[in-house]
């Protein structure tokens, strides 16, 4: 079997690794309960578009699987 290019996406949860994460934010906060808002700005993402590079950890994929409806998540390069 060839190993396939790890691509995540928002269907998929995410997982504890060694990896560095790009996550991207792509929806907008209006709307969005006070504690995803909360999530997303503590992940450090300001506005739509913003990327940040964050480390694989419990605490970050914990995150992202709250908020995965609103972020992109890639494996960075």
């Amino acid at each position: 079997m060839m190993a396939k290019a790890v691509q995540y996406n928002t269907a998929v949860n995410f997982k504890v690794g060694d990896s560095k994460l790009e996550v991207t934010q792509t929806k907008s906060l209006i709307g969005a309960t006070p504690k995803h808002r909360e999530t997303v700005r503590s992940l450090g993402l300001k506005r739509i578009g913003h990327t940040v590079v964050r480390d694989a950890d419990a605490v970050t994929v914990g995150m992202l699987n709250s908020v995965k409806h609103l972020v992109k998540v890639e494996e960075a390069k």
